[in-house]
């Protein structure tokens, strides 16, 4: 999930809400939304890939 910032980041956070914190987790802060969209498409694969 891409969220963009105030300051014009793109901050990549997880699908689900942690638990502990109650808040999603954030998984990176890129500059540009492609970098952030290529991000998540390497965490997704790592996620499934075994």
């Amino acid at each position: 999930m891409i969220r963009k910032l105030a300051s014009g980041e793109y901050r990549l956070y997880s699908r689900k809400v942690d638990p502990k914190t109650g808040k999603r987790r954030n998984l990176g802060t890129f500059d540009s939304l492609s970098q952030a969209q290529q991000h998540e498409r390497e965490v997704q694969y790592f996620k499934h890939h075994h």
